[in-house]
């Protein structure tokens, strides 16, 4: 990482990952960040974005409150997304609905439970439509499938999150 001089001090060059996010200590780090992100406009905060997407998706257990206190700070330092771009109006309630659902399925499923495959299959059986169904996953893949999904669900809509018990499968030739 190259050390920058900022106004008489130094800092260390932010690329915008949730990690070196996360480990933002103190008002003027998280001023400078912001500045920075600002400075850059869409891509710099998209890079956010991207990081507290993927380590929702890599969320485990143990790292749901972190990420909780993650998102607060995002749209504490961020709170009007949608001047970088129209279509983040709302991507801190959408991100937080997001890590709540994740949170649910983790709470809900010991990890004793949690090998095998997985499958995630959404309907809504008051419309003709077709079944989506996403199979053959393991379980942290279903689960953020499962997380991102859920919140979006219309009336009538279901969503199931399931492990595969029995398996028989042929291929066509």
């Amino acid at each position: 990482m190259e050390t920058v001089s900022v106004m008489g001090g130094s800092h260390l060059m932010l690329n915008n990952t949730y990690s070196q996010f996360s480990m933002l200590i103190g008002e003027e780090a998280e001023a400078a960040y912001q500045q920075e992100v600002r400075a850059e406009g869409y891509a710099g905060f998209r890079r956010l974005l991207d990081g507290l997407t993927e380590a929702i998706k890599a969320a485990a257990d143990a790292d749901i409150p972190g990420l909780e206190q993650a998102l607060a700070k995002a749209s504490r330092l961020f709170p009007e997304p949608v001047q970088f771009s129209p279509s983040w109006e709302c991507i801190w309630a959408e991100l937080e609905a997001t890590l709540t659902a994740k949170k649910h399925v983790l709470s809900s499923i010991s990890p004793a439970e949690r090998s095998g495959e997985w499958q995630v299959i959404m309907d809504n059986p008051q419309v003709v439509q077709e079944v989506v169904c996403y199979p053959g996953l393991d379980f942290h893949d279903a689960a953020y499938l499962y997380a991102y999904f859920r919140p979006q669900l219309e009336k009538s809509e279901y969503i199931r999150l399931q492990k595969i018990q029995t398996v028989i499968q042929e291929l066509g030739r």
